[in-house]
């Protein structure tokens, strides 16, 4: 009885381990959407161990069922397509002077971005309005002795610009044309276009910026630059929506505003400039004598309360005179010494600057040697044994408050040192230097302001202002300033242009250019930069 029951046990499990079998082969041969472990095969059943002397059954192995279908693949995404982006300006995480804030300089744009940038030019269009009264009142409505203003009591469209810069591939440029009055204001200084043919001061007076260049990713950025390029002497700048006052005091206003020539920016960190350049002059189109000029740009920022600027050039600027030299060193600190948005006192920002310039010439010929500093000679006996003295010493000095982000007040002035006047802004008109091309259809002038090495100069001036700047592009200016020479250079009520202020009218035998020693005046302005 025992042996039956034993051998219906062993013949259950038998029969139920191959349904079990079949059972898997089934499932795995159907189709199925996802890939499953296959179903578990049930526990058998404990063997009893066969009775002595009895046959063993045949015993059936579990089959292993086969693996189950591997889910699909998914196809490689495909590659993104090469970007058509310009490669990274540097090598480094950090661009130069972009760590900090610098709209508070002076000389700076105030601007945070470029309102019209696009992904290859950032153009820009500058518009400059002013308009100036001086007690003096001259009847021919001239303004002596300032690159900034030009017409006395009449709306003056000063300066209209537009162009831009471009960027693409490590190549770069700027453009921006000049029209308005400074496009004749500022050529008439360079006496260097009178050299020649081809007309320098028509083809170039239209253009205030224009040069192509390189930009090489080592250290912080290389720049090489080739074409006409603004100059920064003098720490003002060209543009006067980025100036604390319209009207910058002598030791900017008398020094260059462009250079014609290369110039190679080197930034080694990114708080560090230094510019080299080589140039046909100073603030010339063209070249005086055989040798063109050297000068160097060094720009340290600290930090972003702090800004160190050093201005230096070398060249050899007189005409007929390859032999006499000229230096000079411009140099200016500017310190943002408060800055609390959320302060106690009733205003939010306070900064100065202080600029100062040592320059001067040496050397000449045998009537007309000169030396920077001792010299002995008088006007007329410029000679080497007794050489007039020739150098430029100046000083200006500002202080601007901002009692919002919309308005500020800025407080200073200057002081200048000139004998031999190599540096004074010629007066105009009827007192124009032998040598300055008068405009066309305007006589010769008679009566010449004296530029001859041994004369004298010296002046200074203060000036104060608001600004109002309801947003990034526009400025309104309000200022008054007083002016100071020891010798009469202003245009006094008579004019610098004939007896009834007209061009047209002639003047008679014995009529001079009225010149003052003072000019006190009061100027407005609109300044708009996109």
């Amino acid at each position: 009885m025992n042996r039956t029951r034993q051998l219906r046990l062993r013949l259950l499990a038998t029969v139920f381990a191959a349904a079990s079998v079949i059972s898997a082969r089934t499932v795995a041969a159907e189709p199925v959407a996802q890939a499953s472990p296959p179903p578990a095969l049930p526990t058998p059943l404990a063997e009893l161990p066969p009775p002595a002397g009895s046959p063993q059954p045949p015993v059936m192995l579990a089959q292993i069922p086969p693996p189950a279908t591997p889910a699909p693949v998914a196809a490689p995404a495909p590659a993104a397509p090469p970007s058509t982006d310009p490669p990274a300006q540097t090598t480094n995480d950090t661009e130069p002077f972009a760590w900090g804030d610098f709209t508070w300089l002076n000389g700076n744009s105030r601007q945070s971005k470029a309102p019209l940038d696009t992904k290859y030019f950032t153009p820009e269009i500058l518009l400059d309005v002013n308009y100036t009264a001086s007690l003096n009142n001259p009847i021919d409505n001239t303004v002596v002795g300032s690159t900034a203003l030009s017409r006395n009591q009449e709306f003056t469209l000063a300066f209209m610009g537009f162009g831009g810069d471009f960027h693409y591939d490590n190549a770069r440029g700027r453009i921006m044309t000049q029209f308005g009055v400074r496009s004749t204001l500022v050529p008439r200084n360079d006496f260097s276009a009178t050299r020649g043919q081809f007309d320098l001061y028509t083809a170039l007076r239209y253009v205030s910026e224009s040069y192509g260049g390189l930009h090489l990713p080592y250290l912080h950025g290389i720049n090489i630059d080739a074409g006409i390029f603004m100059s920064y002497v003098g720490l003002f700048s060209y543009d006067n929506y980025e100036n604390w006052m319209y009207l910058p005091s002598f030791t900017s206003d008398n020094t260059p505003w462009f250079f014609n020539g290369i110039r190679i920016q080197i930034f080694p960190t990114d708080k560090l400039k230094i510019e080299p350049w080589i140039i046909n002059g100073w603030q010339t189109y063209g070249k005086f004598n055989s040798l063109p000029g050297f000068g160097a740009q060094t720009l340290w920022r600290p930090t972003e309360w702090l800004s160190f600027i050093s201005n230096d050039y070398v060249g050899w600027d007189t005409q007929d005179n390859p032999g006499r030299i000229r230096f000079h060193s411009d140099n200016s600190f500017q310190m943002r010494w408060y800055n609390q948005p959320n302060g106690n006192l009733p205003f939010i920002r306070a900064a100065f600057s202080i600029t100062a310039d040592i320059g001067g010439e040496s050397g000449g010929g045998p009537t007309s040697t000169v030396t920077p500093f001792g010299g002995k000679g008088t006007e007329g006996n410029c000679t080497p044994a007794t050489p007039c003295t020739q150098h430029f010493l100046s000083a200006m000095a500002y202080h601007r408050l901002w009692f919002s982000p919309k308005w500020a007040w800025t407080v200073g002035g200057g002081v200048m040192n000139n004998p031999g006047r190599y540096l004074v802004l010629a007066p105009t008109g009827n007192a124009s230097p032998a040598g300055i091309v008068q405009p066309l259809g305007t006589a010769p002038a008679t009566n010449g302001f004296d530029l001859s090495s041994g004369t004298k100069f010296n002046a200074w001036d203060y000036e104060t202002g608001f600004q109002w700047m309801p947003n990034e592009q526009f400025t309104f200016d309000a200022e008054f300033n007083h002016r100071q020479a020891d010798v009469n250079y202003f245009a006094g009520h008579g004019g610098v242009t004939s007896p009834d202020g007209y061009i047209t009218t002639a003047t008679p035998a014995g009529w001079r250019p009225d010149l003052t020693k003072a000019d006190t005046r009061i100027i407005f302005a609109a300044l708009t930069r996109f």
